[in-house]
């Protein structure tokens, strides 16, 4: 089964490049939806355009609806937003075409820059070449090809490099401080997660410059010369960004230590390489309707932890090479000491194995290597389980291509999942016919569309009619007043989304198509 031929490497790197290009091609014609955190950062962006300051979201105040509140957005870095921009920008094409320029050279620079650290770790060219397949055939990598979800896709094309660099420096120079300098840079502006695997890259960093040479004093000095690039850093991004506003890590809820709190980052290589995550549609935190009770998922947990723990232990046993043993070491630690800690005071970080993607990216060659020296017919097991992966991928894939192919689509281009094409003409065409008006939706990417007025997004009401009365409310008078909800939402739902103006009085209800609502109102109570 891994037997090669001379240059079967070089074909195996073609065949990736080819469909590569053709999914972009693809998505060019068929951009993608968008996740909410990169929704979020888009109405960011359309807040810039409206006048706000750079990285400020601008939206109706609550306390009175006619004046507007103004926050500088933390929460995720502007790399999400931004890097489509400047495609949008430079090659005048709509947002939609300039997202798929980003997911189509993101996912190539990730791949290449995988295929470099992997190639400096000793792996030779054909594993780290099935490594490349075993990794394109992910889930996660064909899912901004769906759904467009920002810094996980900028960060995908960095961190290969950020690796790369991490191994292959070799002495204190200017080189090494423009590295640490920049990268921490870069990799923040990816995505805001990054912190973490930039202080665990930097960790090898230190050990390898110091390993080999005797003496504290030999550390102190390699230290010096990257925790000072280092902290400048650190401490630039948290002048210019993180101190302005709220992050997931800014809050916490007590602690509390139960059985997922560590076991899911033990189990983040298994987690995360497998797809296992993504096909349960979140094994603890779910993304759809969970296919498993919770019980059950805690049972699969502490299973997959175990084995985890068993494949890395194997694979620091086999693979030769100092350098790899120790990136799969300290990136192993870091993630299950950083996200235990974080799991364990309740901050508000999902139990999701996208956030651990870079371990299982670095395992990857690691597990490829040791099925080698595996007897045939595990090597099979091995294939079968691939081919399952890559099925179901493929099939996420041409589904969801499928899918945007029918949605609506706005002046954005992107997909618009959460309305058809009949109701958005409706409310461009009301957007383009007023200038003072407030339109209000449950999904953050339908508010793109609205170029000339503001714009509120409410949280989705769920069917057990339980939500916090002053998260909705939005008191006072500012002109016109157009709702838009699903048609499903008549009744309970679309009363007490309607008192959350009691400034207003005089709602008109009209069909904009057989599936959702318009609920006008221009008259102050």
């Amino acid at each position: 089964m891994f037997s090669r031929k001379i240059n079967t490497h070089k074909l195996i790197l073609l065949i990736i490049g080819t469909a590569l290009f053709i999914m972009g091609v693809v998505l060019f014609l068929i951009p993608p939806a968008l996740f909410p955190d990169p929704g979020m950062g888009f109405q960011v962006l359309r807040s810039m355009h409206l006048g706000g300051g750079f990285n400020n979201f601008v939206a109706p105040d609550q306390d009175d609806i006619a004046q507007n509140y103004t926050e500088f957005l933390t929460w995720w870095s502007p790399g999400q937003y931004l890097i489509p921009y400047l495609f949008k920008l430079v090659a005048n094409i709509n947002t939609g075409q300039a997202i798929a320029v980003t997911v189509t050279l993101g996912e190539f620079s990730g791949l290449a820059g995988l295929w470099y650290f992997f190639r400096s770790m000793g792996f030779k060219p054909f594993i780290a070449a099935l490594s490349l397949v075993f990794i394109s055939c992910q889930q996660a990598f064909v899912v901004p090809y769906v759904y467009y979800n920002g810094g996980e896709i900028l960060l995908f094309a960095f961190e290969g490099w950020f690796l790369y660099g991490c191994a292959t420096l070799k002495k204190p120079e200017l080189v090494l401080v423009l590295f640490v300098l920049f990268s921490g840079w870069i990799g923040f502006f990816c995505k805001s997660s990054f912190l973490w695997m930039y202080a665990a890259g930097l960790c090898c960093l230190w050990i390898r410059l110091s390993a080999n040479r005797p003496g504290i004093w030999e550390w102190i000095k390699k230290g010096f010369w990257i925790g000072m690039p280092a902290a400048i850093s650190l401490l630039t991004i948290y002048l210019s960004f993180l101190s302005k506003g709220q992050s997931p890590a800014s809050a916490a809820h007590g602690f509390k230590f139960t059985a997922a709190t560590l076991s899911f980052p033990i189990a983040s290589p298994i987690l995360s390489d497998f797809s296992i995550d993504d096909l349960l549609h979140g094994l603890l935190y779910h993304t759809g309707t969970p296919f498993i009770s919770a019980g059950l998922s805690i049972v699969i947990l502490i299973v997959l932890a175990i084995l985890s723990l068993f494949i890395v232990f194997n694979i620091l046993q086999t693979v030769n090479n100092s350098n790899y043993r120790l990136f799969v070491i300290v990136f192993y630690s870091a993630a299950v000491v950083f996200f235990g800690f974080s799991y364990l005071r309740q901050l508000n970080i999902s139990y999701e194995a996208r956030h651990f993607r870079i371990v299982g990216l670095l395992i990857v060659p690691g597990i490829i290597y040791l099925i080698r020296e595996f007897k045939p017919r595990f090597q099979l097991l091995f294939g079968l389980i691939f081919i399952g992966i890559a099925y179901t991928s493929l099939s996420y894939l041409i589904k969801g291509y499928r899918i945007n192919s029918l949605n609506a689509r706005g002046s954005s281009g992107v997909a618009q999942p959460n309305i058809d094409q009949q109701s958005l003409n409706c409310i461009m065409k009301l957007d383009s016919e007023n200038k003072n008006a407030v339109f209000v939706f449950i999904s953050d990417d339908t508010g793109l569309e609205i170029l000339h007025n503001r714009t509120i997004t409410l949280q989705p009401i769920g069917d057990a009619l339980k939500i916090n009365a002053d998260d909705y409310r939005y008191n006072g008078y500012a002109g016109p007043l157009y709702i838009v909800l699903p048609e499903s939402y008549n009744g309970p739902k679309e009363k007490m989304i309607m008192r959350s103006f009691p400034g207003y009085t005089g709602f008109n209800a009209s069909m904009l198509s057989d599936k959702y609502v318009l609920y006008a109102a221009k008259m102050k109570r």
